[in-house]
């Protein structure tokens, strides 16, 4: 992993004014002094039980993490563990107290009013989610949430959730839609309503934090905020993770920023926006676990972007900004016949220059029919100016948001170098095209809070 100081560059450079950490690591803290960003600390659950059973312990954490680097390091909140109820339910009994002895060591440094405390959950602690009016906490926790909500209530603190509309998604079976998922847009016939509101749900995102609300609600608890501490998508999975893609990783990123940006907030609560933490600012390769836990982040170690953001009209937010780049590429899983015979129509009638695709070429490795596909169907796509229709071939490509262009390969879409067109203006075969494919050259190949105006990446720290 980067150094801390390394760290800071990065978000400095990305404009990220905001970061949680897991813990107080004290480099990284000395690292943000002097930045303004605005950094949540966090009690790791190993010394949650300690904490909660000694107000001392509590004072000395408080004074070793937070008095040793405030004001010079922004710090405004402290998590108190992380989703404990779920996953280190022995420590539930000693939650609150641990919140309420690390809310007294501030109170008595006068700290309390810009230093919030909670502690993250989530969001499987509510039950039957949807429709969102008749979600409920889970009951067996009643003894610890009541507690833990009004001390929320009376220290003007906030529920931390952490919404991951991607396990909803792959738990679903099947009954929650992608594009429900990914915040994409859907005919009205298709959103979920809830019956006892008659309220409309275009995303999972919404759902999710509405039940929260509505759980308050139903403790007789409704005014305190919800803050999304944690929510992402992983850009790689396994086999058995297929829709764990950079596509769908930036899709939802993009779709997540743009939604939170636009101060739209959730059918419940309209125009208050939902301050939200992306998951996370650095891949974890070393992380065990399948794929898809290693691959949640928005960049590399080396601080190279896993996949450039879309955040047209989103301001100046993340600076691998883009202006709403797309690009078209040859779908997994279909026809070779077909992907062959559609490549063919690209270089012949289509008149794609596919010269970079040759040995010795700057887009011949991988020397696979998908990939040179995908080369030559982005090509016809961008000529075309994008048009509709134009990324289809029978059905065997598609559009993408991630730049599918590879070392010294440099696709038309990115301000490629490698081709050049000829002039005409032949339409790509579509799917109800009579187009035989054929041509006079055969080519065969081998086998990271989102406020109102700033975007928060949620920064994990274990590894520093």
């Amino acid at each position: 992993m980067p150094s801390p100081t390394q760290v800071v560059g990065l978000l400095k450079a990305q404009n990220i004014r905001h970061i949680r950490l897991y813990d107080a690591d004290r480099a990284m803290l000395l690292a943000l002094a002097k930045t303004g960003i605005r950094v949540t600390v966090s009690v790791p659950n190993d010394q949650l039980l300690g904490i909660g059973q000694s107000n001392a312990t509590a004072a000395n954490w408080v004074s070793r993490n937070v008095l040793a680097h405030v004001p010079t390091t922004n710090i405004t909140a402290i998590a108190v563990g992380s989703e404990v109820l779920t996953t280190l339910s022995n420590a539930a009994p000693i939650l609150v107290s641990a919140m309420k002895f690390i809310q007294s060591a501030l109170v008595a440094s006068n700290l309390d009013s810009q230093i919030k405390v909670s502690t993250p959950h989530s969001s499987f602690i509510i039950l039957d989610s949807f429709p969102p009016s008749q979600a409920f906490f889970n009951r067996t926790w009643d003894p610890v949430m009541v507690p833990l909500l009004k001390f929320l209530q009376s220290t003007g603190s906030y529920l931390m959730l952490n919404v991951y509309p991607y396990y909803d998604y792959m738990q679903s079976n099947g009954v929650i839609p992608l594009d429900y998922a990914l915040f994409r847009p859907l005919p009205p016939n298709k959103e979920a309503v809830d019956a006892n509101t008659l309220l409309h749900y275009t995303n999972v995102f919404d759902a999710i934090v509405d039940a929260a609300y509505f759980s308050m609600s139903y403790l007789n608890f409704t005014n305190i905020p919800v803050v999304v501490t944690e929510s992402g998508w992983p850009s790689k999975g396994e086999s058995s993770e297929p829709d764990a893609t950079l596509d769908n990783a930036n899709t939802f990123n993009s779709n997540l920023i743009k939604h939170v940006l636009n101060n739209t907030g959730t059918p419940k609560n309209p125009g208050i926006a939902v301050s939200t933490y992306i998951y996370e600012l650095y891949n974890e390769d070393l992380r065990p676990g399948p794929t898809s836990e290693k691959s949640w982040g928005l960049f590399d170690a080396s601080g190279i972007p896993v996949y450039i953001l879309h955040l047209t009209g989103s301001g100046t937010v993340l600076a691998n900004d883009t202006t709403n780049q797309t690009y078209c590429v040859a779908r997994d899983g279909v026809d070779p016949k077909m992907l062959q015979a559609a490549l063919d129509w690209a270089c012949g009638p289509g008149k794609v220059d596919c010269s970079p695709l040759l040995q010795g070429q700057p887009c011949y490795e991988p020397d696979t029919v998908i990939a040179h596909s995908t080369y030559a169907f982005d090509a016809y796509y961008h000529r075309m100016a994008k048009a509709e229709g134009t990324c289809n071939f029978n059905g065997v490509a598609s559009i993408a948001t991630t730049d599918p262009s590879h070392g010294s390969c440099r696709f038309p879409g990115s301000g490629g170098r490698n081709s050049t067109f000829v002039n005409g203006t032949a339409l790509a075969p579509s799917s109800n095209s009579t187009s035989s494919g054929c041509s006079s050259q055969h080519y065969y190949y081998g086998d990271a809070f989102v406020r109102s105006t700033v975007v928060v990446l949620l920064l994990n720290a274990v590894f520093l």
